[in-house]
């Protein structure tokens, strides 16, 4: 298996962005990768980074926002998200997940996320991932209710 180091698209707009650091995130979450999550190539599939980003968005506004998953007026959808594959995951191995906001706007949130080996600097994915928030009742976009976008503040980051 080799390491990637670098994007798969040589030559994209995305290969030339620089990397984020550990330093550029305000909220981590620690995910232990699962034995069910690598694939045949012994790595974890890349499907699965995804479950990682809903992972620590929705573990953040569950415990610091109060988003009430079963009975909540409001709920998020995610609308768009992306993924830029860096270097392999496997299992047994535990990732720092982390979490920032470049941009909220009345009903959505555009966050940005980077997974990082435990006790690495360089993530091995970056990615951002859309919520629109609607409401239960009629899927229709609606603000997103004041503490959710209380912690999502806290999350905001300078030049993202």
């Amino acid at each position: 298996m080799s390491s990637l180091s670098t994007p798969a698209v040589t030559g994209s707009k995305a290969s030339a962005a620089p990397l984020p650091r550990r330093t550029d995130f305000p909220h981590f979450l620690a995910i232990p990768t699962r034995w069910m999550d690598n694939d045949v190539y012994g790595h974890v599939n890349n499907v699965v980074y995804y479950s990682y980003f809903d992972t620590v968005i929705n573990e953040y506004l569950i415990r610091e926002g109060g988003l009430d998953i079963l009975d909540g007026a409001a709920v998020g959808y995610c609308v768009e998200s992306q993924c830029r594959y860096l270097a392999p995951l496997a299992f047994p191995e535990i990732i720092d997940a982390g979490l920032r906001v470049a941009h909220l706007g009345n009903s959505s949130v555009r966050y940005e996320i980077a997974l990082f080996p435990q006790s690495e600097n360089t993530p091995a994915a970056t990615g951002w991932f859309v919520h629109v928030f609607v409401a239960r009742e009629d899927d229709r976009p609606t603000p997103m209710p004041a503490g959710i976008r209380a912690c999502l503040e806290r999350l905001m980051v300078s030049g993202t």
